[in-house]
């Protein structure tokens, strides 16, 4: 059964650790201003965690324990349901932000959902669900969870940065907005390997009703870089990559995926910079763009490689 884990530390967009993490579909989730805290089920028992620490009753943290515990109905039977499931979400109670609505504080609002594989032994290991997988499941049990504010396909910093204005989920009418916005790219993983979110932070927001209307779906155009990367950085090339180093090291481990992402960049540029030209008649090409689509291309299409 799964032990504390403490949750990730969202990274601002633009860091390095989340570059390349607009590019493909992104789900962008108003950030509430609470208590990051987790629940999960241990030995048949609601347990309950901070950032930082496993809480016990005499060590809770604003009561959160003391509360999960108590919600044998709702959060009780969903574990009970889907015991190797960790819920992610804000306490919300008073912190920076003071402006929700009466009816939202003191409640769990979940934002993530994982689920654990290796029945807690020492390689064990947990996924992120994406909401569409989670969603129906917490609405099932009454759960409360935050709604994204919409699905965007290759998303720009100037559109994330105009998605700010929505973000006010839960901020009573005329009381300003909430903290910003999340992006969530649920087939991001970084240069590490690691699967992480952004943020962006701002101070000027505006609410929608968003589980009324739903979520919508953004289509923009399909950025040059990306048409690129699909059309000339082909699987054959991808395979000759692998071979090569699997010849050099004497066969296929975690370590060699670094190797792999940066000799596939390197001959996509070196090797069909040529044709890409030619191809979309002299594009002005964003390099650093090229090569998030060219890892986030390799992952996608050689997933076995990544497991």
């Amino acid at each position: 059964m799964p032990k504390y884990k403490p949750y990730m530390h969202i990274q601002r967009f633009g860091n390095r650790e989340v570059e390349g993490i607009e590019h493909g579909t992104c789900h962008i989730f108003p950030k509430l201003d609470g208590t990051n805290s987790s629940i999960w089920m241990e030995d048949g028992e609601i347990q309950a965690g901070s950032r930082t620490r496993h809480l016990s009753l005499d060590h809770d943290n604003a009561g959160f324990l003391a509360w999960a515990q108590k919600q044998q109905a709702s959060i009780g039977n969903y574990l009970r349901s889907h015991p190797t499931h960790r819920l992610y979400g804000e306490w919300l109670v008073p912190h920076t932000l003071k402006t929700y609505r009466q009816d939202a504080w003191r409640r769990f609002w979940i934002y993530d959902v994982t689920v654990q594989a290796g029945c807690g032994t020492p390689d064990s290991w947990e996924k992120f669900l994406a909401f569409e997988q989670y969603e129906p499941l917490l609405r099932h049990h009454g759960l409360d969870y935050i709604t994204p504010i919409c699905t965007i396909e290759n998303a720009s910093e100037e559109y994330l940065t105009g998605l700010l204005d929505k973000a006010t989920f839960l901020v009573e009418d005329g009381r300003g907005h909430g903290e910003g916005i999340v992006i969530k790219n649920y087939d991001f993983y970084n240069q590490a390997g690691d699967q992480i979110w952004a943020k962006v932070v701002r101070q000027e927001f505006k609410e929608k009703n968003l589980v009324e209307f739903g979520t919508p779906t953004i289509g923009l155009a399909t950025p040059v870089e990306k048409l690129a990367v699909e059309k000339f950085l082909t699987s054959s090339m991808i395979d000759k990559v692998v071979a090569k180093i699997e010849v050099d090291t004497g066969g296929w481990t975690s370590k060699s995926i670094p190797r792999l992402l940066e000799t596939c960049f390197y001959d996509l540029v070196s090797e069909e910079m040529w044709g890409i030209l030619k191809e979309f008649k002299n594009p002005t090409i964003d390099f650093k763009s090229l090569k998030a689509y060219t890892i986030k291309h390799i992952k996608s299409t050689k997933k076995e490689l990544f497991q």
